[in-house]
C-alpha cells in the first residue's frame, strides 16, 4: 500500500466539500443584501406612510428585520472566524450559529410580530388608505433590487453545490454555512412578500376594501414566521453538535480504512465546529501484529491524509483497539 495516499482534491473543491463555501463570498453576499435592505426599507417606509398601506408598512418592517439580520450575520462571520485560544481550544466557530440564531429570533419577533399585529388592526379598524401610486413604484424598484441580491446568493449556492457535486437545493439542506442559507431565504421571502403586498394593494385599490391590504400584511408576517423558524431550526441543530454530512463521513471511513494495519472502523464521530471546521473522532481496529509505533504512525498518517483531502477537518482523534482476546 502506498503511503502517499489518494491524490488531494482540487483546492476549491477541497474547501467546499469540507466547509460548504468561501467565507469571503459569504461576507460579500451579506454586505450586498444589507445595503439593498437599507435602501429598500427607507423607500417602503416612506411609501407606507404616504399611502397608509398596512402591507407596505409590513414590508418596511420586513426590510428592517432583514437589515438587522444582515448586521447580525456579519457579526457571526467575524466573531465565528476568530482563531482558537487557551480558553476555547476548538475555536469560536459555533459562535457564528449563536448570532445567526439571534438573527432568526429578531425576524420572528420584530418582522413577523409587527406585520401580523398591524395587519389584524387594519382588518378590524377598516382604516382607509391613501394614494397607492408611490407604493406601486416602490414595490417595482424593490423587486429589482431584491432580485440583484438574490441573484448573487443563488450564484454562490450554485458554485458551492457544484463543488459538492450535488443539486443546489441539496446543498442548502446540508451546508453548515447558515449565513448563505439565511440570505437566500430572506431574499426569497422578500420577493414573495413583494408579490403579496402588490396583491393586497391591487385588490384594495380595485375593490375599495382595505381588508385585502390587512390580509396581505398578515400573510407577510406568516411568511416571515416560516423563514425565521427554518433558520432557527438549522442553527439549533448545529449548536447542539450536528455531524458532518453523510458524504464526508463516508470519505473519512474510506481514508481511515485504507491506513496500514487497520482492519476496520468500529465507531466514527464527527461534529461541525463551525462553518469551516470539522472534528473527527474514531475508534479504530488495528491488526494483532500492529505495534505501538505502527499505531502512532498510522494516527499521524490519518491526520495528514484527512487534512490533505478535506481542509475543513481541523481535529482528528483516534482511539486504537485490537481484536486480541
Amino acid at each position: 500500500m502506498s503511503d502517499s495516499g489518494p491524490t488531494p482534491l482540487p483546492p476549491d473543491l477541497n474547501d467546499r466539500l469540507a466547509r460548504g463555501g468561501d467565507p469571503s463570498e459569504s461576507v460579500g453576499t451579506v454586505i450586498v443584501a444589507g445595503v439593498a435592505n437599507v435602501a429598500i426599507g427607507i423607500a417602503k417606509l416612506l411609501a407606507g406612510l404616504i399611502s397608509g398601506s398596512a402591507a407596505m408598512l409590513s414590508e418596511a418592517a420586513h426590510s428592517v428585520a432583514d437589515t438587522t439580520t444582515e448586521v447580525l450575520l456579519f457579526t457571526a462571520l467575524r466573531r465565528g472566524g476568530r482563531p482558537a485560544d487557551e480558553l476555547h481550544p476548538f475555536g469560536y466557530g459555533k459562535e457564528s450559529y449563536v448570532w445567526a440564531f439571534i438573527a432568526a429570533l429578531f425576524t420572528f419577533v420584530a418582522g413577523a410580530g409587527f406585520s401580523i399585529t398591524h395587519g389584524v388592526h387594519t382588518i378590524r379598524s377598516g382604516e382607509h388608505s391613501g394614494d397607492y401610486t408611490v407604493s406601486y413604484i416602490v414595490l417595482a424598484v424593490s423587486f429589482v433590487i431584491e432580485s440583484v441580491s438574490l441573484t448573487r446568493a443563488v450564484r454562490q449556492i450554485r458554485a458551492s453545490a457544484q463543488g459538492w457535486r450535488v443539486r443546489p437545493l441539496r446543498f442548502l439542506l446540508v451546508t453548515p454555512d447558515t449565513t448563505i442559507k439565511a440570505v437566500f431565504l430572506e431574499d426569497s421571502a422578500a420577493l414573495v412578500g413583494l408579490f403579496l403586498a402588490a396583491a393586497g394593494l391591487g385588490l384594495s385599490h380595485a375593490t375599495g376594501q382595505v381588508v385585502w391590504d390587512g390580509l396581505a400584511s398578515v400573510a407577510i408576517g406568516l411568511l416571515l414566521l416560516v423563514a425565521a423558524s427554518t433558520l432557527a431550526r438549522a442553527n439549533i441543530s448545529l449548536l447542539v453538535g450536528r455531524a458532518a454530512t453523510p458524504r464526508i463521513r463516508r470519505m473519512i471511513v474510506e481514508e481511515l480504512s485504507a491506513l496500514p494495519h487497520v482492519e476496520g472502523i468500529q465507531t466514527l464521530f464527527t461534529m461541525q465546529l463551525g462553518p469551516a471546521e470539522v472534528l473527527v473522532a474514531a475508534k479504530v481496529d488495528f491488526t494483532d501484529q500492529a505495534t505501538g509505533a505502527d499505531i502512532e504512525t498510522a494516527a499521524d498518517e490519518a491526520e495528514r491524509r484527512l487534512r490533505a483531502r478535506y481542509s475543513g477537518i481541523r481535529y482528528v482523534f483516534l482511539d486504537p483497539t485490537t481484536r486480541r482476546g
